[in-house]
């Protein structure tokens, strides 16, 4: 049972419990739909932060891990900017994971080889990225899913096994999709804020600022003001003894 059906049912039972005592003594019905707004409140902010697991499990981290190990990965792809990322990640030995989009994987299937054949991870990455997905319906959800799902299992023979939904938002169509596609969702708690920030310097400060041992940094490959900053963040990453791991490792550690 997930925590949003949890917090749905607690208020539901606040609310027959005002409405019970109300008909016996003189207390306002309106007490009753007092709950309605809080409730809101809590599902809105839930629903938006990916690390509050409140409609499905996401594993945004390992808090366990004690050396210093984090797991990239890069939303949105892939592109041409997505070359130059991999240039850097081949440099300094780094695996990382790569959420992508379907229509962009269909219109660029030599990255995605290269992705692979340099020993990345694919993830799912819904295969429009629409505006309005976090409004889609079960039915519409799995779709995008299995289109990207078969997208890239028709270039690299495999299908990708994680899912990061668009802005890390989640809700109870998501939740219903992925039982039936059995993906699995990956959040992060070091964000780059490289999608909305093209300042470098703020970008890669807001890194340093949450980096942790057995964190996931997200990142996009994009645009070149991230391909500058991970460049940064690289040598970074080597002077404080960090070490780039796939995102596999830092699930089982």
């Amino acid at each position: 049972m997930s925590k949003h059906t949890l917090t749905t049912l607690a208020f539901l039972l606040f609310a027959t419990v005002v409405a019970l005592v109300a008909h016996r003594v003189a207390v306002s019905i309106w007490w009753a739909v007092v709950p309605l707004p809080a409730w809101m409140a809590v599902v809105a902010v839930n629903s938006s932060r990916i690390s509050s697991s409140y409609h499905v499990r996401a594993f945004c981290g390992n808090p366990k891990i004690g050396e210093n190990i984090v797991a990239l990965t890069f939303d949105d792809g892939p592109t041409t900017v997505t070359s130059e990322v991999l240039d850097i990640l081949h440099a300094h030995h780094a695996e990382a994971t790569f959420f992508c989009i379907g229509k962009r994987v269909v219109a660029h299937p030599e990255l995605v080889r290269r992705l692979v054949a340099e020993g990345h991870t694919i993830g799912n990455h819904t295969f429009t990225h629409a505006h309005n997905f976090d409004f889609y319906r079960k039915p519409q959800v799995v779709a995008e899913l299995e289109q990207t799902d078969a997208a890239i299992t028709n270039i690299i023979g495999k299908r990708p096994v994680y899912f990061r939904p668009p802005n890390g938002v989640t809700n109870p169509s998501i939740r219903k999709a992925l039982a039936t596609t059995g993906h699995r969702v990956i959040g992060w708690n070091i964000r780059s804020m490289d999608g909305v920030n093209k300042d470098e310097a703020k970008v890669l400060a807001n890194i340093k600022k949450h980096l942790r041992p057995g964190g996931i940094i997200l990142m996009h490959d994009t645009s070149a003001h991230s391909v500058r900053v991970l460049e940064q963040l690289m040598v970074y990453l080597q002077e404080r003894n960090y070490r780039v791991v796939p995102l596999e490792y830092l699930l089982n550690s």
